[in-house]
């Protein structure tokens, strides 16, 4: 489950290139070059007394920012809102897209502020306000964020890349006493996050049928983040065939990502067209989750009602969203036939990447044909019995030795004890040594996950100023497979309380 280095930096940089001031960053804003049909100047609408609640002192280091920035009066005065990012030109973008498998019409960054692009040795990284006001394209919203989704979105985004899922990050959140109604008067709250680009399936869905704006968009997207979709052109009497070699490389992305989501458990809620990144990241994160007790047709988001995005349907939604992005460059000239082949290798792309995740998470060497009806009656198993998704892949590297941990996750043990059976003489087939795998499936099978009544917890301690629980939240999940002696708390199932927990599109 691991993203391509080039679209997102993955490790440390050289501590001696951090900077000791935002007026030392390295900026530029190659979406602000864009024609101006593209999106809006203009500035942010501040938080009254905003104050910085937490910031990402690792994600900062790695866009080349030394800690003590993080505590300058100038750090929060640009990720509050209150003044522009130096070198930076602030901007909402416009989009349209499919929401719940109907057309919305335009959208677009109705809450959100991009600054502009920090260079990084990984490449440019883009920098967002989230929850930031209003904007042309904020509808009927008020462009604000509360204090809930913020550190909901905050903790995701570094949950998956802790596990090594593509995602966008975040790099600090900012609080405010200013009131913002949803089902409830809430407090307001601003994202700061980050990531290579934040255009998405419904900003190419927003030019269909003008090809004059969709051609510029397209060439921008694929001379920045798919150059190698530009190889072999010279000779080439066609000038579409790049764009066939990008759509095929966000399909790859895309089901990647998906195949990441599904085994780890992660539903994200709302997979709307103009919330799926043309990078294959995971991005906005509104009423996600990580499944506790297993259902196959889990579904997070409350306001879900027919379950379009339940977990066992996010395989096929984002294909039926990649056909949504396809369909556009139909505008461009290009011919339903081949659009319909550069897309078709997700469902290949989607199944390696599944049973490759699973053949680690499960311990095998190679994924066999047979292991399709072990993996079957794994899904009925804890279906049936509600078994807790990540302690029941967790639990199997010790089974041989400790079964007894295992089959207490269920409340009938004895279908369990008969698919252990299975399983057991399904790794007699592999010459792996016992400790060899066993170090591999705790590499791959994570501890600690971002539970909803965790996160709730955070939250609650947040709004009392308190950020210990995200810190240590923060600490667990970046590296979740780890086991810490004394944080035993975070490893448990979630307790029965947690099941009235609810998240919804109101965010």
């Amino acid at each position: 489950m691991n993203m391509d280095s080039s679209t997102y930096p993955t490790g440390p940089v050289n501590t001696g290139q951090l900077v000791t001031s935002l007026e030392r960053l390295r900026v530029e804003n190659s979406f602000a070059d864009l024609p101006r049909e593209f999106y809006t100047f203009l500035q942010p609408q501040p938080l009254n007394n905003p104050q910085l609640l937490h910031a990402n002192i690792e994600l900062a280091a790695l866009l080349g920012i030394d800690a003590s920035v993080l505590s300058s009066p100038d750090f929060l005065q640009v990720v509050s809102g209150q003044k522009p990012l130096p070198g930076g030109r602030t901007l909402a973008a416009v989009y349209s897209g499919h929401q719940f498998g109907i057309w919305a019409g335009q959208l677009g960054d109705g809450r959100a502020h991009l600054l502009g692009e920090i260079l990084t040795p990984e490449g440019p990284q883009e920098l967002q306000l989230k929850g930031s006001g209003r904007t042309p394209y904020s509808r009927m919203g008020d462009g604000r964020a509360v204090l809930r989704s913020s550190v909901r979105e905050y903790l995701a985004s570094e949950a998956m890349a802790g596990l090594g899922i593509p995602t966008t990050r975040a790099l600090a959140i900012v609080v405010s006493n200013d009131p913002v109604y949803r089902e409830t008067v809430e407090t307001a709250a601003i994202v700061a996050r980050v990531a290579p680009s934040f255009v998405r399936f419904g900003s190419f869905e927003h030019w269909a049928g003008k090809p004059e704006q969709l051609r510029i968009l397209t060439d921008y997207v694929i001379n920045r983040f798919f150059p190698m979709a530009r190889a072999g052109e010279a000779g080439e009497q066609n000038e579409n065939q790049p764009v066939l070699r990008m759509l095929r490389e966000v399909t790859a992305r895309t089901a990647r990502m998906v195949a990441d989501w599904q085994t780890a458990g992660f539903c994200h809620g709302v997979m709307n067209t103009d919330n799926m990144s043309i990078l294959g990241l995971t991005m906005d994160y509104g009423p996600y989750g990580f499944m506790d007790g297993f259902q196959a047709n889990h579904i997070c988001n409350h306001s879900d009602t027919h379950g379009r995005y339940a977990w066992n349907v996010q395989p096929a939604v984002a294909h039926w969203n990649l056909y949504r992005l396809g369909g556009v460059f139909l505008g461009l000239g290009l011919e339903e036939e081949a659009l319909r082949e550069a897309l078709s290798s997700y469902e290949n792309d989607f199944l390696k990447a599944y049973h490759d995740n699973l053949r680690r998470k499960f311990g095998f060497e190679t994924w066999l044909k047979e292991d399709e009806d072990l993996l079957d009656s794994w899904w009925r198993l804890l279906h049936e019995q509600r078994a807790d998704f990540t302690l029941a892949f967790r639990r199997l590297a010790n089974v041989l030795t400790e079964p007894q941990p295992f089959l207490e996750l269920f409340s009938n043990p004895e279908p369990a004890r008969d698919w252990l059976q299975r399983y057991e003489r399904r790794l007699q087939a592999d010459d792996q040594p016992e400790a060899e795998r066993r170090a591999s499936m705790l590499r791959t099978n994570p501890l600690y996950i971002l539970r909803n009544h965790l996160a709730q917890e955070a939250i609650e301690a947040a709004s009392k100023g308190d950020v210990g629980e995200i810190e240590t939240l923060l600490t667990l999940l970046r590296d979740p497979f780890t086991e810490r002696p004394g944080f035993e708390y975070y490893a448990q199932a979630a307790p029965e309380w947690a099941e009235r927990l609810e998240v919804s599109c109101s965010s």
